[in-house]
């Protein structure tokens, strides 16, 4: 049976650790969310901007969350499961985990920027709300300039960015016996099938792998955060 560090831990991180454990489930509960969307509502993701205006004029609640607003909140949420991370494996690896933590930093601007979801929302609306040909010509080349957006460079920063910051802190954890081994190989598995991705025609399907395995682990760290917590010296 594995086995993780018991001693007691620092108590003046004990109420980050508890944010992180908190941050974490929340996390998975977006993950439940945003799975159920694209399977009942599926997004136009090789549409135009005219298909996705056409989604938000039907729904503006399911095409913001198709256009990744939860993610965007998801990402934001990282930031203290990020620090409380960063200050139980520190002492492991201050140098890969300062990387880690700087890097989830980088990464979480950069999908910030990739998901303009209520810039599209306004676009649809000023489409819909067009009476002239030329009016609506100009919402559609907005619309489309904000697509690129959605999939061009900021995104591919952030998504790469979090599989090799996925596989940081497993090799951190690995070193370490605050966490145990399997929640490291649970999130090594996270980020080898993220790169699925770059697989042609089935690289959609390898990288939904990589969302399972990382709901497993939030649970997972979220648990042992809460653990670290209750473990603080007084």
């Amino acid at each position: 049976m594995e086995t993780t560090n018991t001693e007691p831990t620092d108590p003046r991180w004990k109420l980050l650790y508890q944010l992180g454990g908190a941050a974490a489930l929340s996390m998975v509960s977006i993950i439940v969310i945003q799975l159920i969307a694209f399977m009942t509502a599926p997004p136009p993701y090789n549409g135009t901007a005219l298909d996705w205006f056409d989604l938000f004029q039907k729904n503006k609640l399911i095409g913001l969350i198709d256009f990744e607003l939860l993610m965007v909140v998801y990402t934001i949420l990282a930031i203290p499961l990020t620090l409380a991370l960063y200050f139980a494996l520190r002492g492991t690896d201050q140098a890969l985990m300062a990387l880690f933590f700087a890097l989830s930093l980088v990464g979480t601007m950069c999908f910030i920027a990739a998901r303009p979801a209520f810039e599209m929302l306004y676009l649809s609306n000023q489409f819909a709300a067009a009476t002239t040909e030329a009016q609506k010509a100009l919402s559609l080349a907005a619309g489309e300039t904000k697509l690129a957006t959605f999939h061009g460079t900021a995104f591919q920063v952030s998504y790469f960015l979090g599989s090799i910051n996925g596989l940081i802190v497993s090799l951190v954890m690995l070193k370490s016996r605050i966490f145990s081994r399997a929640t490291a190989y649970v999130r090594i598995a996270s980020s080898v099938f993220d790169f699925g991705l770059l697989v042609p025609v089935i690289g959609i399907f390898l990288s939904i792998f990589s969302v399972l395995f990382l709901f497993a682990w939030n649970i997972m760290v979220a648990r042992r955060l809460f653990q670290l917590a209750r473990s603080s010296a007084s």
